[in-house]
């Protein structure tokens, strides 16, 4: 199981790697080996502000679709297009070219509220 010590998490099993105020979003190495195959990444809301906690757009795979959950407060400034043709690298590679969003954060202090990677750990009783 991967999860880099350098990143922070969900409960909701998205990481997120923070760079000042800017924070790249992806799902973890553990969600999409539970998803499975990923066929689609459906994310329609760049350019807007959303809450912590609100759904920013869902990911598709063979058996079911989930939804995907802001683990901070901002704007979303960029999606990865890469995922529009090639939606498999969330499996191949989570925590590289698999990232889905990059959020301009409204909150810093939200990020006190993210697990670490030990704290993640617990959550999926690793």
């Amino acid at each position: 199981m991967n999860i880099p010590e350098n990143l922070k998490f969900t409960k909701d099993h998205e990481w997120v790697k923070i760079e000042g105020d800017i924070a790249t979003v992806g799902i973890t190495d553990f969600a999409q080996g539970e998803l499975g195959d990923i066929v689609y990444v459906d994310v329609e809301t760049v350019d807007e502000s959303i809450d912590q906690n609100e759904v920013f757009g869902s990911v598709e795979a063979v058996k079911t679709v989930s939804d995907l959950f802001m683990p901070l407060s901002g704007e979303i400034i960029e999606f990865n297009e890469m995922l529009e043709d090639a939606p498999e690298k969330v499996n191949s590679d989570a925590y590289g070219d698999g990232w889905m969003i990059k959020i301009k954060l409204s909150n810093e202090s939200e990020i006190d509220g993210l697990l670490d990677a030990a704290g993640y750990k617990e959550v999926i009783g690793a």
